[in-house]
């Protein structure tokens, strides 16, 4: 059974940095496309970064240059390192994972989710 298990959330002041993990088991991080998607109280859930099995990325405009997705695939581990935080970086941040295809963030291409890991970002 496929398990995602996010942790590294927790409060930050804007302009700090942040990094998120997620420990996969019975998935491959090195044979996968993966992704870190966002979630904040009254909005939908949105993708933020991801990444596939050739270590091909995908950012959203908000998270470009920003953000950095990667992986350790000895330790089978989703990374996404959040530089330059800001207040609307907060929300509940989750690990997906891609049985099929390249690198996505449309939500509904991913068939395995984390818990989350909440992310507080103060002015």
């Amino acid at each position: 059974q496929v398990r995602l298990v996010e942790s590294g959330g927790g409060s930050a002041q804007a302009r700090g940095s942040l990094r998120l993990s997620c420990i996969a088991s019975e998935y491959s991080v090195r044979t996968g496309s993966m992704a870190w998607f966002r979630h904040a109280p009254g909005q939908q859930r949105e993708g933020v970064a991801a990444i596939d099995s050739m270590n091909l990325t995908m950012y959203t405009s908000s998270s470009r240059n920003r953000f950095i997705i990667s992986r350790d695939d000895a330790k089978n581990t989703l990374y996404l390192q959040m530089n330059t935080l800001k207040p609307e970086d907060t929300a509940m941040y989750y690990c997906a994972a891609k049985t099929l295809g390249l690198r996505s963030l449309l939500l509904n291409e991913y068939n395995y989710w984390g818990q989350g890991t909440q992310v507080t970002v103060s002015a």
